[in-house]
C-alpha cells in the first residue's frame, strides 16, 4: 500500500490502489467500472488532500458531456488534438498546467506526454509541467509536484510561484517564472474561463482540454480539444511521437490557421444531433 501523501515521508502518488479496493465488488465486466474507478481516485485524491472537493463537481460536470458525445473521440477533437501536437512542438517554452484532478487521474499520461514532445525537440527547452491550483494551499501544490514526479515526469515546476498572472486576483493568478509565466505556448487541460482568458491577453497560444464546448475556456482557447482528458492526452502524445519534422510556422501561426469557432460548432451540433436522435428499437 502506497504512503498517505499528507503524511511525512515519501513521495504523493495518484492514490489508484485505494481506488481499486473500494471497487473490488464491481466486477471488470461492469460497463462503467473505468468510470466508477476514475470517480472513485478523486474522492481518493480529496481525502489525501491532492485534489480539492471542487474537483468531484467539476468532473462530473465533464462526464455529462462525455455521455452526449458518446463517450469516444470524435472527429473535431481528434483535428484538435492534432493541432494541439504541433503547438507543443513549435513552441519555444511550452507549458502544462496541472491541478489536482489531472495529477490524481493522469500523472503517467502527462508525464508521457513530455516525453514524446519534448523527444521532438531537441536542442530546445522539454516541455514543462507545472502545478497550479485555485484554491490555496502550498502543502497541496507539493503534493501535485511529488505526484507528478512519481509518475516518471522530470522537471516539475511549482514550488516556486512567485510570478502573477495580469488580471488575476485567485491563487491561480501565481506561477514559476520561468513557467507558466515565461511560455509562449500554455496547454491548460480542466482550466477555468479567468484564467484562459488571462494567459490569452498576456498574448500565449491557448490550448485546453474541455468536455464543454460552450464554456469560457472552450470559447476563449486557440485550440479546444473537446475530448476526456484521459482520451485526448495519450492521442496528443501519439501525434507528436509520430511527427517527421517540427513544424515550420511559428506557434502563433499554427494557432491561427486552425479554426477554433467553427471546430466548437461542429462539436455543438454534433451533440445537438445525438439529443434529438431517434432511439433504436432494441428488439
Amino acid at each position: 500500500m502506497e504512503k498517505d501523501p499528507t503524511q511525512g515521508g515519501g513521495q504523493a502518488r495518484a492514490p489508484q490502489e485505494s481506488a481499486s479496493a473500494d471497487l473490488a465488488d464491481v466486477p471488470g465486466s461492469h460497463p462503467r467500472r473505468k468510470s466508477l474507478e476514475m470517480r472513485q481516485r478523486l474522492v481518493a485524491a480529496v481525502e489525501a488532500g491532492l485534489a480539492h472537493p471542487s474537483g468531484l463537481t467539476a468532473h462530473g460536470r465533464g462526464e455529462a458531456f462525455d455521455y452526449l458525445l458518446g463517450e469516444r473521440t470524435v472527429p473535431e477533437a481528434e483535428a484538435a488534438e492534432r493541432a494541439a501536437a504541433e503547438v507543443l512542438v513549435a513552441a519555444e517554452r511550452p507549458v502544462v498546467s496541472v491541478n489536482g484532478n489531472l495529477a490524481a487521474l493522469v500523472a503517467a499520461e502527462l508525464a508521457e506526454l513530455q516525453g514524446a514532445v519534448t523527444g521532438k525537440r531537441p536542442g530546445r527547452k522539454p516541455l514543462a509541467l507545472e502545478a497550479n491550483v485555485f484554491h490555496a494551499g502550498e502543502a497541496r501544490v507539493r503534493r501535485i509536484v511529488e505526484c507528478l514526479e512519481a509518475a516518471g515526469a522530470e522537471g516539475v515546476l511549482g514550488r516556486d510561484r512567485h510570478a502573477r498572472i495580469p488580471g488575476l486576483e485567485s491563487h491561480r493568478a501565481l506561477c514559476e517564472e520561468e513557467g507558466i509565466y515565461a511560455a509562449d505556448a500554455v496547454l491548460v487541460p480542466l482550466e477555468d474561463g479567468d484564467r484562459a482568458e488571462a494567459l490569452k491577453a498576456m498574448g500565449k497560444v491557448v490550448i485546453a482540454i474541455d468536455l464543454n464546448p460552450l464554456s469560457r475556456t472552450s470559447r476563449a482557447a486557440d485550440i479546444t480539444v473537446v475530448d476526456h482528458i484521459a482520451r485526448a492526452l495519450p492521442r496528443i502524445a501519439n501525434f507528436a511521437a509520430r511527427m517527421g519534422s517540427p513544424p515550420h510556422k511559428g506557434v502563433k501561426a499554427l494557432a491561427k490557421s486552425f479554426d477554433n469557432k467553427a471546430n466548437l460548432l461542429a462539436v455543438r451540433k454534433r451533440i445537438a444531433e445525438a439529443m434529438t436522435a431517434k432511439e433504436e428499437d432494441p428488439s
